[in-house]
């Protein structure tokens, strides 16, 4: 008998429709299980920086207190000494510690703060004679200066002022 082309395209229809079913109806393999998820410990955030009780350093105009004042009363009561490391300030309150930095040359000196002034507008600060000439200013006799409160201890007749609530601390 002889096959027709027709009969050979049904032939190989079938073949390919029952190899299809078979594969389908295979069992399949099994799908490895998902890996189970870990979670990661939550992370935590920076620590924030430490607190200081230091004021950041402000730079102000700066003059000193010359010999004439000598023995006259500051606001402390106590009498001017040239030859003390004090100063005289609008912004700081009496009692506390300062250090004074000059940026031109690099000298520092810590001054206690015993009178209030300098009645000059525009400046922030007056020097004893001596805290003047360890920072090099007596020449020029005016120098803007790095100014940053150390200690706070106001002297018992004063308000404890931050050096915030004074607008004059900043110069032109």
């Amino acid at each position: 008998m002889k096959t027709s082309n027709w009969q050979l395209d049904v032939r190989g229809a079938l073949a390919l429709m029952s190899l299809l079913l078979a594969a389908s109806c295979a069992t399949q393999q099994p799908q490895p299980a998902p890996a189970p998820v870990v979670e990661s410990p939550p992370v935590a955030a920076p620590a924030p920086p430490p607190r200081t009780s230091a004021q950041p350093s402000k730079t102000v105009r700066t003059s000193y207190q010359g010999e004439q004042a000598a023995g006259r009363p500051t606001a402390s009561g106590e009498p001017y000494d040239p030859d003390e490391l004090t100063a005289a300030s609008k912004i700081f309150p009496i009692g506390s510690t300062v250090l004074v930095t000059n940026p031109a040359n690099g000298k520092s000196v810590k001054v206690r703060i015993n009178d209030r002034g300098p009645h000059v507008r525009g400046r922030s600060l007056d020097l004893s004679t001596r805290a003047a000439e360890e920072l090099g200013i007596t020449e020029k006799g005016v120098a803007r200066l790095k100014v940053k409160r150390i200690d706070s201890k106001p002297a018992k007749h004063e308000s404890t002022k931050s050096t915030s609530d004074s607008a004059s601390a900043s110069t032109p």
